[in-house]
């Protein structure tokens, strides 16, 4: 292992085009859910200036169709957006929603003495370490943390100068694998034209967010030879999707790991359960948080792989990065036993046929509480003593 070395790992807030278009489709998904939890549904938004593109393939109550545009609206009207370029009440809303295709239905479906097969084809991983307490890589968790902290000032009233659409990045310094400090801090909001009367500079927008950036970070971290990026480029007014075009799953890294641990490339918001790009990806953190939780070892990754139509996962595959204190072939082994990796067994086990994803679409599908209705299920670690009495 390096003795030290710099990584980085950036976040954006709900009120990126992108987030916008997920906090959509996540909305239609959790839609479908609610009305029948065994609704299938594709959903892809499209946000530019005042105008709003939603389709896919759904399968489910024809009446929750009519309530998608009312969906959007309300999505929207909770970010923030009331600006001449978007607006929750003047956007024109489309909604082009339709039958999922049958021939992806019958691959899916159970039939006869055929399980339920996996929703396409694909790789999924999941990752856990020990440099948080939510075992999550801290460059990720903590840039996502920045921005959550600001868009509750935001709603909150206490900073009413920031607009809904903000970036952050943080760079962290390691020593010999453990984090010990903030080397670079980078945010970028949008603001109000002015204050008081006078223009907004990127000096004026330093001095309201450096003590929510301080607030979300440990404050050993942030020294003298931290380096402050804030709006960087200067003038930040014009944002959301009216200053660039938003579209449902182009933000995969920020919702995984933030670069420190490989992804699949399937998105997950605008997806149910049924897709493994999703539910894999959950079961697969939430394996390897169970084996770091377990102690079984410091750092995890976990890969998953499916063939549409198959229900049964055609390969698992551990690695402990050489931190583990069990054999990775015989973990591999006690994680078939330990769960049932189909989709069906995910579904089942994880409590995923329920409306829990708007939630998800911002801030990271990983590294959340466990919520008592079920959000963010598989960052439990109720699997952790069964993992470790199997490998005594």
């Amino acid at each position: 292992m390096r003795a030290t070395y710099l990584f980085t790992s950036e976040s954006v807030s709900e009120g990126h085009p992108d987030k916008v278009c997920d906090r959509i489709s996540d909305a239609v998904v959790d839609a479908f859910l609610a009305a029948m939890p065994e609704a299938r549904v594709a959903c892809e938004t499209l946000a530019t200036t005042n105008r709003v593109i939603i389709a896919g393939e759904v399968r489910g109550p024809e009446s929750v169709i009519d309530s998608v545009e009312g969906l959007a609206r309300a999505a929207i009207k909770d970010i923030g957006y009331e600006q001449d370029g978007f607006h929750w009440k003047n956007a024109q809303v489309d909604v082009l929603l339709h039958p999922q295709s049958v021939d992806i239905a019958q691959g899916v479906d159970s039939s006869g003495n055929k399980d339920e097969g996996a929703g396409d084809q694909g790789i999924m991983f999941g990752y856990a370490c020990r440099e948080t307490p939510e075992l999550m890589p801290a460059p990720i968790f903590y840039a996502h943390r920045i921005l959550k902290m600001m868009a509750e000032a935001r709603k909150s009233g206490a900073t009413p100068e920031l607009g809904p659409d903000a970036k952050s990045q943080v760079t962290v310094r390691y020593h010999y694998g453990k984090p010990v400090g903030v080397a670079s801090i980078v945010v970028s909001t949008q603001h109000a034209e002015a204050r008081d009367g006078k223009p907004l500079t990127s000096d004026d927008v330093k001095e309201i967010v450096a003590p929510i950036v301080h607030a979300a970070l440990p404050e050993e971290w942030i020294d003298a030879d931290t380096v402050w990026h804030v709006n960087p480029t200067g003038k930040f007014v014009i944002g959301g999707p009216d200053g660039d075009a938003g579209l449902t799953g182009r933000k995969i890294i920020v919702d995984t790991y933030g670069g420190a641990a490989p992804h699949g490339g399937g998105a997950f918001s605008g997806k149910d359960p049924t897709k493994v790009d999703r539910s894999a990806a959950y079961a697969a953190r939430y394996l390897a948080k169970n084996v770091v939780a377990a102690d079984l070892a410091d750092r995890c990754t976990i890969q998953l792989s499916y063939a549409i139509g198959v229900s049964q996962p055609l390969s698992i595959y551990v690695d402990l990065h050489g931190t583990g204190k069990v054999e990775e072939s015989r973990l591999e082994e006690t994680l078939k036993n330990a769960m049932d990796l189909s989709p069906r067994g995910i579904r089942q086990h994880l409590g995923l046929n329920k409306p829990i994803y708007a939630r998800t679409a911002a801030y990271g599908h990983f590294g959340r509480p466990a919520e008592a209705d079920g959000g963010f299920s598989w960052e439990k670690t109720d699997l952790a003593d069964a993992l470790r009495d199997a490998l005594r």
